[in-house]
Formats: structure tokens, sequence, C-alpha cells
């Protein structure tokens, strides 16, 4: 009886994770359209500059008033501010190149370019030693048949913009593997406002080095830039640590490559922008992909 009930547990905590990493990339999704709104007043690295320290205040004090009432698990410095600064490079690279991409890179082929992380995340498993499931990978291919779709299908002749998502994609898929790794040895809210404090920090020096940051920029930016640091920021990228405790990182990528779906939605809603046949089966087989990494 004792083992049955167990069995339940381990189970609900499952899709609970899983639930998580699904809010996480609808919030995603909706934050594609609000981030690709603001290039139009501010530049890359001043967004994601203000964009990651406003994360990491937000998260601060939340933390003192919910993360001290859970349980303890134990966590020890060294793996919050170690593990946190690494997720924090991982990130400000990937952030950094997908914001400067979304300059000069259409949407579709942004959104398809940055789902290879679906593809990076199992290959780096291999080399530390994860097993990767037949069915693990034909949810992969599907996923990624699915983006592709859901992005147009058309001829990719890489630009300088969709190189820089590829390695976009490369940095998500180690950040995503970071947090595997030290998830379940700090708090999560504590790894998260860490990681975002070390993005925001490198993106704010390079800003004021390479950019021109200004107040009226940043004013004009002010309801994408909100939406992007409290929601996209603090709220979805806690639920994917919180999501990755009990998930893994190959099912977790495929999770959360849910919002290229999300993005064409948001899209279609907040930007008028219709799917067509092509993008409607596309979903289809990312959703598909997602359902057979749950069976």
């Amino acid at each position: 009886m004792k083992k049955k009930a167990f069995s339940r547990l381990h189970t609900l905590k499952e899709y609970l994770s899983a639930g998580c990493l699904f809010l996480a990339a609808l919030i995603w999704g909706v934050a594609f359209v609000a981030q690709s709104k603001a290039m139009e007043y501010v530049q890359p690295m001043t967004f994601n500059g203000t964009r990651g320290l406003i994360t990491a205040v937000v998260l601060l004090p939340a933390w003192v008033l919910m993360g001290k009432k859970q349980p303890a698990c134990g966590y020890d410095r060294k793996a919050l501010f170690g593990g946190g600064a690494v997720c924090g490079l991982a990130l400000f690279a990937a952030s950094s190149l997908q914001q400067i991409a979304l300059v000069d890179t259409s949407a579709g082929k942004s959104g398809f370019l940055t789902a290879l992380y679906m593809i990076f995340v199992p290959l780096l498993g291999i080399f530390t030693g994860k097993r990767i499931t037949m069915k693990v990978w034909l949810a992969v291919v599907l996923a990624c048949a699915g983006s592709y779709l859901l992005c147009g299908g058309g001829a990719l002749a890489l630009t300088r913009g969709e190189l820089c998502l590829i390695g976009s994609a490369f940095c998500y898929a180690l950040q995503i593997m970071m947090v595997d790794r030290y998830v379940d040895r700090t708090n999560a809210m504590l790894l998260c406002c860490v990681q975002f404090t070390v993005s925001g920090v490198l993106s704010t020096l390079i800003a004021f080095t390479w950019e021109n940051p200004s107040l009226e920029g940043l004013l004009q930016a002010i309801v994408p830039l909100l939406f992007a640091a409290i929601f996209s920021g603090a709220v979805a990228f806690t639920l994917q640590i919180v999501g990755q405790r009990n998930t893994p990182p190959a099912v977790a990528s495929l999770l959360m490559s849910l919002e290229s779906v999300f993005a064409a939605i948001s899209g279609a809603i907040l930007l008028h922008q219709h799917l067509t046949g092509m993008e409607l089966i596309g979903s289809a087989l990312t959703f598909a992909a997602v359902l057979l990494t749950q069976l």
C-alpha cells in the first residue's frame, strides 16, 4: 500500500513539474512578441541588462516572503553562487545572441532556430552520461519538424543573425543542463535570482560600453520590458527551475519548446497574424511530440 501511495505521489510530482514547464513555455511564447516590440525603442544589451536587473530585484523579496516558508532542502552556498553564476553566464550568452538576432532576422526563422536547443540538450546529455531513449529521440524529430513547419518551412540561408540564433540555442541547451545539475542542491528562487543578476550585470556593462542607453527609450519600452522582466524572467524561469526538479533535461527541453507554438498563437492574437495550414500542422506535430514524452 505504501509503495502504491509513493508511486502516485511521485507521478503527481512529475505532472506538476511538467505543468510548470508548460506554463513557462506559454509565458515565453507571449514574451517573444514583447521582446520584438521592445527592439523598436532600445538596443539589445540595454534591454537584456535592464530586464535582468529588474527580474533579480523582483525575485529577492519574493524569496524572503515565500522561499523561507518552504521546507529546507539543505542548499549550500557554493552550489547557489557557483551554480547561479554558471547558469547566469549561459543565460547571458543565450539571451544576448537571441536579442541581437531579433534586430534583423524574421520571427519565423528565429523561432525555428531557437528551438534547436531540443537537439542540443539530448546531444549534450550523451557526453554527461545520460541515456536518451528512442521515444525521446522520436519526439525530438517530431518537435523539430513541427517547429520548422510552424515557422513557414522555408529554406534556411544562414545570415549573421541566424548564426547567432544557432549559438543562442546551444547556450540555452547549456543553461538547461546546468539548471538540471544544480536544481536539487539549492533554493529555486535564489538560483534564479543569482543567474539573472549575473546576466543583467554583464549585459548592462556591455550596454554602457557599446550602446547608447537612454531613459527616454526605456520609458517607451516600459510595458514589454516589465512583461519580459516580471513574467518571462521572474515567473517563467522560476517555473523552469522548479519544473526541472522532476523532469529529465531532454523531456524538459521538449516541453519548453512549446513556446514556439504559443509565440505563433500570441502573434496571431496580438499582432493580427493568421496561422496558415502548414503552421497549424506544425503546431499539431509539436504538441504530439510533447504528448509522446509524457505517455
